[in-house]
């Protein structure tokens, strides 16, 4: 059984577990009850009505946040010539072709994203077994595969993040930090779920969003009525 800190518990004792609460009033309680000595992260969990296991029913993509994410995110990025300037250029902090790839199959990892040209697969291929179970892998799905660099490394720096459904159905994303004004998580909340939504298989039946959970890092989760995740108060 999980032992838990006497402030996670003074925490809970504000949340009923029982209900579920509107976006707005769940994130207000989730910067109220944050009390840790770091300025925390938002994070937003969902249960989707899909089957992981069938091919069809995948969900992954991408998505820029609005309000940005709160933390410095270190890009890096595989390619050469004028796309290697048009990294640097960008905002890249590491750029390179064959050496970055050896770099890191030496076990130098100081890197959040990794982006590469299509012609450069050839060298980042080979990473696929360090790279991918950290879900750093380049993917033309999520964007980071392309020859439009400029564009990849700007978004990145300004918020965006990878989602994929686990094969339990979960999707977890951070939302911000707690630090942020209400009003910012708001935003970042409403546009992945509407991303979310976008992103429904055809061949996923039935409701959608099972269940959609905020938190903070070290805090307890809040629950959110799903019916109204995807519906932006009027202003």
């Amino acid at each position: 059984m999980a032992k838990y800190g006497k402030k996670y518990l003074e925490a809970r004792k504000k949340i009923d577990r029982n209900r579920l609460y509107e976006p707005r009033e769940a994130l207000g309680i989730v910067k109220e009850n944050a009390s840790a000595s770091f300025d925390e992260t938002v994070e937003l969990a969902v249960r989707l009505g899909v089957n992981p296991r069938h091919a069809d029913q995948q969900v992954r993509g991408a998505v820029v946040l609005p309000k940005g994410t709160g933390k410095e995110v270190k890009v890096l990025v595989f390619a050469k010539g004028d796309k290697a300037k048009e990294a640097e250029d960008a905002g890249a902090d590491f750029v390179g072709e064959e050496e970055l790839a050896e770099k890191i199959q030496s076990g130098w990892l100081d890197f959040d994203v990794a982006v590469a040209t299509p012609d450069m697969m050839k060298h980042v291929g080979k990473l696929g077994r360090i790279l991918g179970p950290r879900g750093m892998m380049p993917n033309p799905k999520t964007g980071t595969v392309t020859f439009d660099i400029e564009k990849a490394v700007k978004e990145i720096k300004a918020g965006k993040v990878e989602y994929r459904v686990d094969k339990a159905g979960n999707i977890h994303l951070p939302i911000g930090k707690v630090s942020f004004p209400l009003e910012d998580l708001l935003e970042n909340f409403y546009t992945i779920i509407e991303t979310l939504i976008k992103a429904k298989p055809p061949a996923a039946k039935g409701q959608y969003l099972l269940s959609v959970t905020v938190s903070s890092t070290m805090g307890p989760g809040v629950k959110i009525d799903p019916s109204k995740s995807s519906t932006r108060p009027r202003s």
